[in-house]
C-alpha cells in the first residue's frame, strides 16, 4: 500500500486541509460529553452556581464562619468585597475589580460549611464532593437573600446548551468538508491509477502481454482500483480522526472518573481479542477474492467471446457449470468474509452496551457514597463509547488496508514493470533516401521463457514497388516474423532494417508511422464505419475513405447499411460478417498511404473473386511501397515479385512461384494441396 502513497502528491494539499478538519471535529466531539457533564453537575444540581465563591453572603454568615476561615480568607473578604444593604440584610457584595485565588478561597470556604456541619477529616473527601458541600451552602444563602435561582439556572444552561450547539455545527462542517477532500484525493488517486494503468498497458509489447491475461488487467483497472479508492477514502477519514478519539477519550474518561479506568481497560482487551481474531480469519480470504474475482472475468469473457462456438457444438450446459463453480466459489468467499465480518458489529454492540451497564453499576455506588458526580459518570460513559468506536474504525481500517494492499500491490505490478520494448535515449530519423526497403539480417527469436527459437537465421530484403508473401505450414512462423517488424516483440539476436537504421535505433512511433499493419486477427472498434476507417488518419476527408474503401472491396456492403459511413459498428464488429470485418480492416491500412504494408493473413475470410480484385488494386495502391503478405493460399501470392517459404522456423525456400514450384518441395507440396497442376503452370 505504501508504493500507492507516492502518486498521492498532487493531493497533499487536500489531504492536509482534511486532517486538519478531522483534528478540529475529533476536538470538538471530545468537548461535548465535558459540556454535557457541567449541564448536569452545575446546570441543574447546582442551580447554574459554577464554583463555590459567592457573589452576595450576609455579613453575619461570615462572621459565623471566620473562626473557621483562614486568614488568606478573612482578608479576601475584606479587600474584595464591599459591603451593601440587601432585602433589608447586610451583605458581602464582590467587587468587579477582585482578584484573588479563587479556587483556595473557594477550597476553604466549602471546608469551613462543612467544619460548621462537624465534618473535621477531609482526607477521605473528593475534592469535587467539598467543593460541591460549599456550593450547596451558597446556594442555600441565595434563596435567604432572595436571589432568582431558576434565572441563573436557566442562564447557565442555556448558554453552555448554546456552546454545544456551536460545536456541534462546527463538527458537522468539518465532517462535511473532510469527506469532500478525502473524496476528492481517494476519486482523484483512482482517476489517476486508471489513466497510469491504460497508458502503461498501451505501451506493453507482447512479453508484457503474456505476463498479464487480459481478464486480469480489466480487474485490476476497475475492481482493484475501486478497492484503493475505498481503502484512501477510510484512511483519511479514520486513521486521524479514531486515534484523537481513542487517545482522547481515554485521557478525558481517566480525569473524569478514574476509580472507572478499569472498566475500559477492561473493555479494550476484549476488543483487542475480537479484532486479532476477526483479522487472522477474515484476511487470508481477502487475497482469494481478488483471485476469484479475475478468474470470473476470464471464464465471462470467453464465454462472451465465444458464445457462437459454444452454441454450435451444444456446450451450453458445461460451459454453465463451469461459470457457475467459479460463481459459487467466489460467492461462498465473499459470504465467509461477509459473515466473519457481521459478526464484528454485534460483538461491539455487546461490549459497548456491558460497558454501559457496568459504568451505571459502579458509577451509581460511587454517587451514592458522594466521591462521584452524576454528570461525570455520564460524561465518563460517552467517552467510554467514543473510545470503542474509534477502536472499531481503526479495527475495520486494519481489515480492509490488507484488501487494499493486495490491490495496491497488483496495480504497482502492472505499473512497475519494466518494458522490454523501449526507445532509444538517442533516437535515429529516417533519411527517406530508400522509401520502405525492409531488411532481415540472421534474425532469430524466442518467445520469453521457452527453451527454443520459433524463427532462426532469417535473411531477406522486401523491396518498395514489389511483393514479398510468407508462406508455410501451421506454426512455421509466419506471425511471429511479420510482429517483428512493427516491435511487438524484439529479436532475440540479429536485426532488423528499414531503410538501412536498425529499428531498434528509431522511435516506435516514427516506426508504426511508416508501416501500414493489418493483423490477423480483425479488430475493429465500436462506432461507425467511418470512425473505424479513420483510425489511420484521423483528418481523412470522406473522399479518402471512399477511396481506401473501393479498394478494399468493401463499397459494395457499405451501401447497403443504412447510413453507409455512419452506419454503427458494434465491438469488435460482431454485427458484421468476417469478410467485410478483413475488408474494412484493409480499408483502413488504405486510408493513409504508408512506405511499408504487412497483412498477416488478411485475405483468408475473402472468397477468391474478391481476394483477386484486392490483389489487383493493391498493387496499384502501393506501386511505390513495400508490401509483405503472409498467406495460406497459395493463390494470393501467385503473382509475388518475392516468396518466402518458412518451416519450423526457418527459410526452406526464396524465389518467385515458378522458381519454388520447380525447386523447393516444401512450397510444392503446399501448391499441389490447394490447386490443380494446371492451375500453377
Amino acid at each position: 500500500m505504501i508504493k500507492i502513497f507516492k502518486y498521492l502528491k498532487p493531493y497533499i494539499v487536500f489531504i492536509i486541509m482534511c486532517s486538519l478538519l478531522l483534528f478540529l471535529q475529533a476536538n470538538m466531539e471530545l468537548a461535548l460529553p465535558g459540556y454535557m457533564s457541567k449541564i448536569v453537575n452545575i446546570g441543574l444540581q447546582q442551580s447554574g452556581i459554577e464554583e463555590a465563591v459567592p457573589e452576595v453572603i450576609r455579613v453575619s454568615e461570615v462572621e459565623t464562619l471566620k473562626n473557621s476561615l483562614s486568614n488568606e480568607s478573612v482578608r479576601i473578604f475584606s479587600e474584595n468585597y464591599s459591603v451593601k444593604d440587601m432585602n433589608n440584610f447586610s451583605v458581602y457584595e464582590i467587587n468587579n475589580d477582585a482578584d484573588f485565588d479563587k479556587a483556595l478561597f473557594a477550597s476553604d470556604l466549602s471546608k469551613a460549611y462543612l467544619g460548621r456541619r462537624g465534618v473535621t477529616d477531609f482526607g477521605t473527601i473528593d475534592d469535587s464532593i467539598i467543593l460541591q458541600a460549599g456550593i450547596y451552602a451558597i446556594t442555600m444563602e441565595y434563596k435567604f437573600l432572595g436571589v432568582d435561582l431558576n434565572k441563573k439556572q436557566s442562564s447557565y444552561i442555556l448558554k453552555t446548551g448554546f456552546i454545544m450547539i456551536i460545536f456541534t455545527l462546527i463538527s458537522a462542517f468539518a465532517t462535511i468538508f473532510s469527506g469532500y477532500f478525502a473524496s476528492k484525493t481517494a476519486t482523484g488517486l483512482s482517476r489517476n491509477l486508471r489513466t497510469m494503468v491504460f497508458e502503461k498497458v498501451e505501451n506493453f509489447s507482447g512479453v508484457e502481454f503474456d505476463k498479464f491475461s487480459t481478464a486480469s488487467l480489466i480487474t485490476r483497472s476497475t475492481n482493484d482500483i475501486t478497492q484503493i479508492q475505498t481503502v484512501i477514502y477510510m484512511m483519511m477519514k479514520m486513521v486521524l480522526y479514531a486515534p484523537i478519539i481513542g487517545i482522547g477519550g481515554v485521557v478525558k474518561a481517566v480525569r473524569s472518573a478514574p476509580s472507572m479506568a478499569w472498566i475500559i481497560g477492561l473493555a479494550l482487551l476484549v476488543l483487542l481479542a475480537l479484532i486479532v481474531t476477526v483479522m487472522k480469519v477474515a484476511l487470508p480470504k481477502f487475497q482469494l477474492i481478488q483471485k476469484l474475482v479475475d478468474k470470473l472475468n476470464l471464464v465471462s469473457r470467453e464465454r462472451l467471446t465465444g458464445l457462437l462456438v459454444i452454441r454450435a457444438f451444444n456446450r451450453q450446459d458445461s460451459e454453465n457449470r463451469r461459470f457457475d463453480k467459479t460463481n459459487t466459489e467466489l460467492t461462498s468467499t465473499n459470504l465467509f468474509v461477509n459473515r466473519v465480518m457481521v459478526v464484528m458489529m454485534p460483538m461491539m454492540m455487546l461490549i459497548m452496551n456491558v460497558v454501559s451497564v457496568a459504568i451505571i453499576w459502579v458509577g451509581a455506588k460511587e454517587v451514592a457514597a458522594s466521591t462521584m458526580m452524576i454528570g461525570d459518570m455520564m460524561a465518563f460513559m460517552q467517552y467510554s463509547m467514543q473510545i470503542i468506536m474509534a477502536f472499531f474504525m481503526l479495527s475495520s481500517i486494519f481489515i480492509f488496508i490488507p484488501r487494499g494492499t493486495i490491490s495496491a500491490n497488483r496495480i504497482t505490478e502492472v505499473l512497475e514493470t519494466e518494458l522490454t520494448i523501449i526507445d532509444p535515449v538517442k533516437p535515429l530519423k529516417l533519411s527517406g533516401e530508400k522509401r520502405g526497403t525492409i531488411e532481415f539480417k540472421n534474425v532469430s527469436f524466442k518467445y520469453p521463457g521457452a527453451d527454443e527459437n520459433v524463427i532462426n537465421n532469417i535473411d531477406f530484403i522486401a523491396e518498395p514497388g514489389k511483393t514479398t508473401a510468407i508462406i508455410g505450414s501451421t506454426g512455421s512462423g509466419k506471425s511471429t516474423l511479420i510482429n517483428l517488424i512493427p516491435r511487438f516483440y524484439d529479436v532475440t539476436s540479429g536485426e532488423i532494417l528499414i531503410d538501412g537504421v536498425n529499428i531498434k535505433d528509431i522511435k516506435q512511433k516514427e516506426l508504426r508511422d511508416n508501416l501500414g499493419y493489418v493483423p490477423q486477427r480483425t479488430t475493429l472498434f465500436s462506432g461507425t464505419i467511418e470512425t473505424n476507417l479513420k483510425y489511420a488518419d484521423s483528418d481523412a476527408d470522406r473522399e479518402r475513405l471512399v477511396k481506401a474503401a473501393e479498394y478494399a472491396q468493401a463499397m459494395e456492403f457499405i451501401n447497403t447499411k443504412d447510413g453507409g459511413f455512419d452506419a454503427e459498428i458494434s465491438q469488435g464488429g460482431v454485427n458484421i460478417s468476417g469478410g467485410q470485418k478483413q475488408r474494412l480492416s484493409i480499408a483502413r491500412s488504405f486510408v493513409k498511404e504508408f512506405p511499408v504494408y504487412l497483412f498477416d493473413d488478411t485475405f483468408s475470410a475473402l472468397d477468391l473473386k474478391t481476394d483477386a480484385k484486392i490483389r489487383k488494386n493493391l498493387k496499384e495502391k502501393t506501386s511505390n511501397s513495400t508490401v509483405i503478405i503472409i498467406a495460406q493460399r497459395v493463390s494470393t501470392i501467385m503473382g509475388a515479385d518475392q516468396i518466402i517459404v518458412l518451416d519450423q522456423g526457418r527459410i526452406v525456400g526464396k524465389g518467385s512461384h515458378k522458381e519454388l514450384y520447380e525447386s523447393c518441395i516444401e512450397y510444392r507440396e503446399i501448391a499441389l494441396s490447394q490447386l490443380e497442376v494446371e492451375e500453377l503452370a
